[in-house]
């Protein structure tokens, strides 16, 4: 191992600055920094540089000695074809894929280099991407540093002007606060951005919570409630924790929405439930208020509005929100298999049978809730074994000779008319009745005026934490032409097309309309593919009938479509916002070749 020098040199002298600078640069621009004297002595680093300061480094030195001889700036986009890495030692162990070096030049000196190294196959991205910017950025710390050194000032003194002249510098708002969460430092930028003065500003308790309710945010920014005094609001960026400090580093874009996506005064289990308008508060109303009652449930609505949303609500805010939560979806699992799923068996009630045989959901969902999705897709003959189990509280496992008691609270859901089933004989009245005990409509995201925008940066924050990506802007352009759609699919589709724009945006841009797909941009406003017919304004019904076989030609005509473009039956799905199970029915109903 190298010795140290018995005396310390001219950057050593400074070490705190640049241990700084270092952190900052780092931070801002998602790379790992290290800077040496002009003897190869490691002064400051990041990352797997952040250590055997006062030694030389193990590895990378043929760069470094060759910035210092010729006082010029490197930079080196892939270490495998540069030929001083060729001769390296230790090329086969070494790790850095890419490398920027700048000089810390004094009058007729080198004092050292400050580099700039990417690690990783992301790092090495952004380095050949934004070499000349990254260069820019190391030319005004390197000269900040030499300043620093010349100064006659105390050193903390010196540190203090470096560290704010860096900080007016920079494009992106930043915020530094102390162990006690007082505002230590803060730019013009950042200033701009809260509306704030410096000397409002200045050493006033300001808290930064992370939006998300994850232990663990992803990379990439994310949103924040910044809290005041009593003023909120909402920021995206980056929250670091160095030391006892904190350093928020704000987005260069800042979405203008007033409002926090957690709505106050709402008990914890519905902030899922997102939205504003006057329907969703309506039944956000309604839910909170039967949530504690044993009653069954039946959730109504289009295909996407979010009913499973609605029912995992009722349950967290009912006494049984600790016990378990059992969701199945009628139309999801063959009618040969569902008597078995829903009710279990015993050993040896049927060929293929497990051993120990099996309990069923409903027994799973013993003292908890079972939520019964797609409810009209259920068959006849199950239909009365499940009014049985509703009326006298227990099921009979297939094969068994004894029931087994069971208290469940049932809800239910579905987009269909189950009147117009009974009617047809498709669904069991008594069924009907016991199941609708307390009916929930969930409105469609066309009749949810101002929702669209609070949903849209939900998902924003959604996905953006679950890929793990920056977390992007949208303009007020791209905002306004969602919000002329018609949403045929729903809020189901708004998440859907919300992923697709966070994959594809490019990082650090806003999406803005030209990413949005061609149908957001046509005068022709979507129909909406449903089975659960909307409200309709009392009129004649030859009328009713005749927007009725209107409606069901275009949804006809949208499937047969899809269907000679492709086979993927989960793709055309997720393109007309409904339910794979739902495309199977209607591909029947209208006789079309799957």
């Amino acid at each position: 191992m190298d010795e140290a020098p018995s005396l310390p040199s001219g950057l050593m002298a400074i070490q705190p600055t640049i241990l700084n600078f270092s952190s900052l640069l780092a931070n801002v621009l998602e790379m790992e920094v290290e800077v040496v004297d002009r003897h190869l002595i490691r002064i400051a680093g990041t990352g797997p540089y952040s250590y055997r300061f006062g030694h030389s480094p193990e590895s990378n030195n043929h760069l470094l000695r060759n910035v210092i001889e010729t006082q010029k700036e490197m930079v080196v986009v892939d270490s495998r074809y540069n030929p001083l890495c060729k001769a390296c030692q230790h090329r086969q162990f070494c790790k850095e894929r890419a490398f920027i070096g700048v000089p810390i030049l004094a009058p007729h000196r080198c004092l050292g280099v400050i580099s700039l190294i990417a690690v990783n196959n992301e790092q090495h991205r952004k380095l050949s991407d934004n070499a000349d910017m990254f260069v820019q950025y190391m030319r005004h710390v390197s000269r900040l540093l030499v300043a620093n050194l010349a100064s006659a000032q105390p050193r903390q003194t010196q540190s203090d002007a470096v560290w704010h002249t860096l900080l007016d510098s920079m494009d992106q708002g930043v915020i530094l606060l102390d162990r006690d969460g007082k505002v230590k430092a803060v730019n013009d930028r950042a200033l701009s951005q809260l509306d704030a003065t410096h000397e409002s500003l200045t050493g006033r308790s300001l808290a930064i919570e992370p939006l998300t309710r994850q232990r663990k945010a992803a990379h990439g920014h994310t949103q924040h409630r910044v809290i005041m005094g009593d003023q909120q609001m909402l920021l995206t960026g980056q929250l670091h924790h160095i030391g006892q400090q904190k350093l928020f580093l704000m987005a260069f874009h800042q979405d203008a929405l007033a409002a926090s996506l957690l709505t106050e005064n709402e008990p914890p289990g519905i902030e899922r439930l997102v939205g504003k308008s006057k329907a969703i508060h309506k039944l956000k109303r309604l839910i909170m208020r039967i949530a504690s009652s044993p009653s069954s449930v039946m959730i109504l609505g289009e295909s996407g509005t979010g009913k499973e949303v609605v029912a995992r609500a009722i349950h967290r805010l009912s006494k049984r929100h600790d016990r378990p939560f059992v969701a199945i979806n009628c139309a999801a699992i063959p009618e040969n298999l569902l008597e078995s799923e829903l009710f279990g068996y015993v050993k040896g009630a049927f060929t293929g049978a497990a051993p120990g045989g099996r309990a069923g959901l409903i027994q799973s969902a013993n003292v908890g809730t079972l939520f019964l999705d797609e409810i009209g897709d259920m068959p006849l003959s199950l239909q009365a074994r499940l009014l049985r189990a509703i009326e006298n509280r227990e099921v009979l496992p297939v094969g068994a000779s004894r029931p087994v008691s069971v208290d469940i609270r049932i809800i239910s859901a579905t987009h269909q008319n189950l009147r117009q089933f009974i009617e047809e004989g498709k669904f069991r009245e008594d069924l009907y009745y016991r199941l609708n005990v307390i009916p929930l409509e969930v409105p469609p995201l066309r009749d949810r005026e101002g929702d669209i925008e609070l949903l849209m940066h939900y998902f924003l924050n959604h996905h953006s934490q679950r890929i793990g990506c920056a977390y992007p802007g949208i303009s007020r352009e791209a905002i306004e032409l969602l919000q002329r759609y018609l949403w045929p699919g729903n809020v189901r589709e708004l998440s859907n097309l919300v992923e697709y724009l966070v994959n594809i945006v490019p990082e650090g841009e806003i999406i803005d309309g030209a990413l949005l797909p061609p149908l957001f941009h046509t005068t022709i406003r979507s129909v909406p593919l449903m089975a659960y017919p909307p409200k309709t304004v009392c009129g004649p019904v030859e009328k009713e009938e005749e927007e009725g076989a209107k409606l069901k030609s275009v949804e006809k005509s949208l499937i047969e479509e899809a269907l000679q473009r492709t086979r993927n039956k989960k793709q055309i799905a997720e393109e007309l916002g409904i339910g794979v199970a739902t495309l199977y029915r209607k591909i029947k109903k209208y006789g079309l070749q799957a």
